[in-house]
């Protein structure tokens, strides 16, 4: 059910992209009296599974959901329709018409993109606003996975700053980290400061894990509720208990707790909690899982997170910087590809397996509207790169008829337009047999 969850939000966080994307070069195309013969959700080589036509559009969804198109008349595009480019130009063809009214119909798809991203963020932070944990405000300090660990971060460390730089919330200290490639982390350890070096490599094995996080908050174990089948609940545990220790060993932190239960599958060991105030010892006989059937308490109440809430004229300024800097940190990412010594394109490149796993197992509206605003940004930038083929391609030839004064060649870009093509199916295909070989690593 998680993974049907997961490919149903792709197909329809992919659609919604498309749609806007391409109604961006419909609409100016049809402003500017340029036919638009086809307007396409997915691909349609050989067959449609479904098409009907109004005017002179005809519509459809193809069965190939690698993206979609819009046939302008006129037009070298992927549908490589030489036939019509032999024919006398008529007054409707994209060919025949001024280079501005052009480039505004080519970069359209673009601007919708960024639009869609701005609208999202506008919404969401007008409906929801934005919380996020300063972090000045992490007072337990931070619980590091193995590659922090390896460079010296232990949990408990409270981070200060980033090659001395302060960070605000708390979450963007791997964005700063990997964007920046940043060599120090200063942290406070008990009463001392240290200052931990971030060595070569560890970028690139940050990569790797895909979600960037190399340490989280620390916070109490607080029960909040019981599974349907609950050892601790069974043992006596109460909701609000609070769990301090494992058979007198301190276990303060959910995550001290958890490290200590693996420890004693199928063991009988005591629990010390407090409850209202006072210490109870629970004997409990831990499962061979090491699962314990509860559930924690939200580390919000344990930690001052910020909540910023807007009203509605608040949110358009905030959704578009929020837009701004999404974009940036994106560029930011993919020039690490082609400039960082760490990082390698053959781990980092990934397809639609890649692309379904960062949506939730579980339906969440707001996550799934968050992740299309972002892929948004991703397709807007991909589609302006000066490759043949893609949006950034036409913009380019464009451009160049503007300063030369003269069309480039038909021919010429019909092979370009073939390479371009090329080059894009190769990178789909690099990108998603990437994603198959990473299942069996």
């Amino acid at each position: 059910m998680d993974i049907l969850i997961k490919v149903t939000q792709f197909f329809l966080s992919l659609s919604v992209l498309i749609i806007i994307h391409e109604c961006g070069h419909f609409f100016t195309a049809r402003l500017f009296k340029i036919r638009v013969e086809k307007f396409y959700l997915f691909f349609d080589p050989w067959f449609s599974l479904f098409k009907f036509k109004y005017k002179d559009t005809e519509y459809g969804i193809g069965w190939v959901p690698l993206g979609g198109y819009v046939k302008i008349a006129g037009m070298i595009d992927e549908s490589m329709d030489k036939e019509q480019m032999k024919q006398p130009p008529q007054p409707w063809e994209f060919r025949t018409k001024p280079a501005w009214q052009r480039l505004i119909v080519m970069v359209a798809g673009v601007f919708m993109n960024i639009l869609l991203a701005i609208g999202i963020y506008i919404l969401l932070l007008f409906f929801i606003g934005e919380t996020y944990l300063p972090t000045k405000n992490v007072k337990y300090g931070v619980v590091v996975d193995s590659l922090a660990y390896n460079i010296g971060l232990r949990n408990g460390d409270k981070i200060l700053t980033v090659d001395n730089k302060y960070i605000e919330n708390f979450k963007d200290i791997p964005l700063e980290v990997v964007f920046n490639e940043s060599k120090t982390l200063q942290v406070q350890r008990d009463s001392a400061k240290l200052n931990i070096a971030i060595p070569e490599g560890f970028i690139s094995n940050l990569l790797k894990t895909k979600n960037l996080s190399f340490i989280d908050y620390r916070f109490p174990f607080v029960i909040e509720d019981f599974a349907p089948t609950s050892a601790a609940k069974d043992a006596g545990m109460l909701k609000g208990d609070r769990i301090i220790a494992i058979n007198d060993k301190s276990t303060l932190f959910y995550d001290e707790f958890k490290e200590e239960l693996q420890k004693h599958r199928n063991d009988e060991i005591t629990i010390t909690v407090i409850r209202k105030e006072k210490e109870v010892k629970i004997p409990l006989k831990v499962p061979q899982t090491a699962l314990i059937g509860v559930a924690v308490k939200d580390p919000t109440n344990f930690l001052d997170f910020k909540q910023k809430e807007y009203s509605f004229f608040q949110a358009i300024p905030a959704g578009t910087k929020k837009t701004y800097k999404t974009t940036v940190d994106y560029i930011k990412q993919f020039k690490l590809l082609f400039t960082s010594k760490e990082v390698k394109v053959s781990d980092n490149l990934g397809g639609f397996i890649s692309i379904g796993k960062i949506f939730s197992p579980q339906w969440d509206w707001v996550h799934f509207w968050s992740i299309t605003a972002f892929l948004s940004i991703i397709l807007a930038f991909m589609n302006i790169l000066p490759i043949p083929a893609l949006d950034g391609g036409h913009v380019i030839f464009i451009f160049y008829e503007i300063i030369t004064r003269r069309k480039p060649n038909e021919k010429f870009l019909e092979y370009a337009q073939y390479t371009g093509l090329i080059i894009l199916l190769g990178l789909v295909l690099f990108a998603n047999i990437n994603d198959v070989l990473r299942l069996f690593k």
